[in-house]
């Protein structure tokens, strides 16, 4: 360490333990005109300063941060610590594996490959909703979730023994986020040599953010970068544009944490905040609870922003308290953010910002968000209007001219004659009867067919979760019960939630309605849904029929959620019950009734919500410190079932060549010791042209593996039953699953098959329809380089590296779109695949290429350089040219070096090699 700016100090506790640090306050000038979330990254720079990668003039750039100037200096961030869910963390630990046997091929020590910073992997995608409405529920899924991922299991627990600075927290604990919220995190952290730093991080799931709710700055990435951030690599960034959020106020009677985060994705989305902080200030903050808080935070990647940060207050020291954290940390947490400067109170000045925007948050109103995307809030009160409006987009096509007039009317008014309401009944709203056992009952479009209260977005609050106890409770009591055609699901973040919900007493109520526990875990939010009753899928399929799901979560993406659901809502968990009771989304709660009672009357939302003071009563009388630490004693210890199962032994692991969950990764093979030059793309063909807002769920999947796929095809020639294909997700440890279902999502629209949905394309040389599997295999079988084309913000939405590895792994060496979100854009990097932005306001279609053109890519090779302009030359089967500048989204030096080696980790293994 330099410490050129003299500011090593010594601080004391309450607690008499002495600390050194680096107090930011020292550094030569005024801090408090600085966001907080950059004196964060002001005092890593500080701590890590040594000349070379961290320099003086990287420091004096933050002192001097002009809110108004475009990002432009480029600063090393070191990340104390890695948090990995297990989808991503599987091929991360496979990936540490490969590079041990690599390492030793260059003539290096492989067991230099150990992650140098703190990494803690959290089993919680698995556990999928096969068992619902029943007490054996979770037990059940559990039992399944254990026989289709022990060989990933296996492959962790080695992975625990094998490398150092490395834990697992086993299945059925709950969510990564929640556990780092609840556990995990300590805000000030401090080694054994007695030196304190504030505790950042970087996790391997774009919801990380949740953590910045408790003052602690991190982000989402994916895990290559994660990967090389556990190697001690540092996170190459520029000095960000940070937008100041004020809220002033509280929140009115009847809204909740899940209406005001809502409420800000939709704001925040408005104002473009891609690839920014996010800091919330102003009185309102008071008004927040820490799980309030926490929610916000949770769905930055929903808004764009790389953190939405909350500074460390009273709140945040009652909290530590209150999750059992031992009375030193929450000592040491108190003296030293308030020696820093980054201790808030009301009275704190505003800090400069970039921008900002500002909400009272009593003008919060109830609020859900669909049905395609998280941004897209609508008024509960409008909820039954943007139904039918998004319904009658859906179905245009499918009714004949003379009767659109009529559905139309139907559709946005309720209104006309009989006999188009017949015409609507009959034709649009497709009503089927259906007998499921003894019930009778039939389904129309918009009714809801999964009700799941789910995620780390609001399981983490007790005010939404024990308000949807207190609705169920007076459901209840009414006589009212959940319809026959939904499925009910209840998947809280952690074991502390149904600790509160059974000191409640709410627990019954919940089940009576069907909302039994079905695991701990990330589930319906991450496409875990597991499958509909037979009898509903099979209706909803026949019948073509537009059914919606209601969530609690934070992810609503098309073909995410199940793959019979076309529309997807997000909502709080009290809402999740009342459109379960209802049974369709077709309604307006505020005028027709959720139900009827035992005596035949008609109960309403306002009839069962509960007030914000039964409310607060409930949490003061049912959540207690001794839930949080009875639950966290031994959370990495796990149940018998983990504990007994058998661990392959070795520093380098025992691949076996007939799974099919975890490969040896071929990322690393026949790697030389340098890089090979730079060159041009030439002769490129188009693999997919696609639209806007193409995700990473389109690109890379997490759900069903679709029996005609090619992954689907893979595996049955593996000797995989399709009733045991489990999910893309869980076998992200075989790279040939993955590359198989690399652009495979059922609602993907490749423009060069238009008017088609699905993982399918062109084969542009011959004309033929193929998968976009088999079209990659026969594209590289032939030599010819790929290019993707694509709309705005293309790669929004999980931090998912198999969306750039298995792009990779197809062939295609540039993606063109008119926007990137930040994470997908920096794992393409990662992975050696260049990511290419149109200039000038264009676009393929502004430039009328169909994606049968001959792409030619030129100054790649020599001097490539951050944000360097290309030029693009398309050439179509007629011999015409058209010839257009792209901006390579290459932001930093160090990206450079990483394209330069083909990808992150190749990088640091040639460094290490060498």
């Amino acid at each position: 360490m330099v410490d050129s700016f003299g500011t090593k100090s010594s601080l004391t506790t309450h607690g008499s333990s002495t600390y050194t640090y680096f107090n930011i306050t020292k550094a030569g000038k005024p801090v408090e005109r600085l966001p907080f979330s950059l004196r964060v990254l002001l005092e890593n720079l500080l701590r890590y300063e040594d000349g070379r990668v961290v320099r003086r003039e990287h420091v004096e750039a933050v002192l001097n941060w002009d809110p108004k100037a475009k990002p432009s200096q480029e600063i090393a961030f070191h990340p104390a610590r890695v948090l990995l869910q297990d989808f991503t963390g599987v091929p991360a630990v496979a990936d540490l594996a490969a590079m041990r046997e690599a390492l030793a091929k260059l003539g290096g020590d492989p067991m230099r490959i150990n992650p140098l910073q703190p990494a803690d992997l959290v089993i919680d995608h698995s556990v999928q909703v096969d068992r619902f409405a029943t007490g054996l529920a979770a037990k059940q899924n559990e039992e399944l979730e254990f026989e289709r991922n022990i060989e990933r299991y296996n492959f962790l627990r080695w992975g625990s023994q094998a490398f150092m600075n490395f834990r697992v927290v086993p299945p059925g604990q709950g969510i990564c986020h929640q556990i780092n919220l609840e556990h995990l995190a300590s805000v000030v952290m401090r080694n054994d040599a007695s030196l304190a730093y504030f505790d950042t991080l970087v996790g391997t799931d774009s919801h990380t953010t949740m953590i910045n709710g408790l003052g602690v700055v991190g982000w989402g990435v994916g895990g290559i970068e994660a990967e090389a951030a556990m190697l001690g690599q540092p996170m190459s960034m520029l000095i960000p544009e940070v937008v100041g959020f004020r809220l002033s106020g509280s929140l009115p009677e009847g809204a909740t944490a899940t209406d005001l985060v809502l409420t800000v994705t939709q704001m925040l989305r408005q104002k473009k905040v891609v690839g920014k902080f996010v800091e919330f200030y102003g009185p309102g903050l008071s008004a927040l609870s820490l799980p309030d808080r926490a929610t916000i935070a949770n769905m930055a990647p929903e808004y764009g922003a790389t953190v939405g940060f909350f500074p460390v207050d009273e709140e945040t020291l009652s909290y530590l308290r209150f999750s059992g954290r031992p009375a030193e940390t929450v000592s040491l947490c108190e003296a030293y953010c308030k020696a820093q400067g980054m201790f808030r109170t009301d009275d704190t000045p505003d800090p400069e910002y970039s921008d900002t925007l500002s909400l009272d948050l009593g003008d919060v109103q109830p609020s859900i968000a669909g049905p395609r995307r998280p941004q897209d809030r609508v008024l509960l009160r409008e909820a039954k209007k943007a139904f039918r409006t998004s319904l009658q987009s859906m179905l245009e096509k499918d009714f004949a001219e003379a009767d659109k007039e009529a559905v139309s009317r139907y559709l946005s008014e309720g209104a006309g004659s009989e006999a188009a309401k017949h015409v609507a009944l009959e034709k649009v709203m497709r009503p089927a009867d259906v007998t499921q056992g003894e019930a009778r009952y039939t389904l129309r479009h918009g009714a809801v067919v999964v009700a799941a209260i789910t995620s780390c977005t609001n399981t983490s609050n007790p005010a939404v979760m024990l308000g949807a106890g207190l609705l169920a409770k007076k459901a209840v009591e009414r006589g009212l019960t959940v319809k026959p055609w939904v499925k009910t699901s209840l998947a809280p973040g952690s074991k502390v939630v149904t600790d509160y919900l059974k000191e409640a007493g709410l627990m019954p109520y919940l089940e009576a309605l069907g909302f039994h526990l079905v695991g701990y875990g990330c589930t319906t939010c991450i496409g875990n849904s597991g499958p509909l009753p037979e009898v509903v899928a099979d209706t909803v399929r026949a019948n073509d029929l537009v059914v919606a799901s209601v969530l609690s979560g934070n992810r609503n993406f098309e073909g995410r959620i199940n793959q019979h659901v076309r529309m997807n809502f997000l909502a709080s968990p009290p809402l999740v019950v009342a459109y379960a009771l209802r049974g369709d989304v077709d309604a307006d709660l505020y005028q027709e009734p959720v139900g009827y009672d035992r005596n035949g009357q008609a109960v309403f939302l306002k009839d069962i919500w509960p007030s914000t003071a039964e409310v607060t009563e409930a949490i003061r009388e049912a959540v207690k410190p001794e839930h949080f630490k009875q639950q966290y004693d031994d959370v990495f210890k796990g149940d018998k079932a983990w504990q007994t199962l058998p661990v392959p032994e070795g520093k380098t692991f025992a691949w076996q060549d007939d799974s099919t969950y975890v490969r040896r990764p071929p990322f690393f093979d026949g790697l030389s010791r340098e890089p090979a030059p730079l060159k041009d793309i030439a002769g490129a063909h188009v693999l997919a042209l696609l639209g806007d807002s193409v995700t990473t769920d389109h690109i890379s999947p997490a759900g069903n593996i679709a029996k005609s796929s090619p992954a689907a095809k893979y595996l049955q020639e593996h000797g995989v039953k399709p009733e045991d294909f489990n999910s893309y997700g869980a076998r992200r440890g075989n790279h040939e699953v993955m590359m198989r279902g690399t652009f495979a999502n059922i609602r993907l629209k490749n423009l060069l098959r238009a008017g088609e949905e699905g993982g399918i394309t062109v084969h542009v040389p011959s004309g033929d329809k193929e998968t976009i599997y088999d079209a990659s295999m026969r594209y590289q079988k032939d030599g010819t380089p790929l290019v993707v084309i694509a709309g705005a913000e293309y790669g929004t939405g999980s931090s998912r590296d198999w969306a750039a590895k298995g792009t990779m792994l197809l062939g295609v060496r540039a993606v063109i779109a008119k926007s990137f979100e930040r994470i997908h854009r920096s794992n393409l990097v990662g992975m050696g695949v260049l990511p290419l932005e149109f200039t000038n306001g264009e676009d393929a279609q502004s430039l009328g290429l169909t994606g049968h053109e001959t792409f030619d890519i030129g100054g790649i090779a020599k001097d490539l350089s951050p944000g360097k302009k290309l030029e693009v030359k398309a050439t179509a089967k007629d011999g015409s040219v058209k010839t257009f500048t792209v901006l390579t989204r290459i932001d930093t030096p160090n990206e450079v070096d990483y394209y330069q080696h083909g990808g992150i980790l190749q990088f640091v293994l040639r460094s290490l090699g060498a």
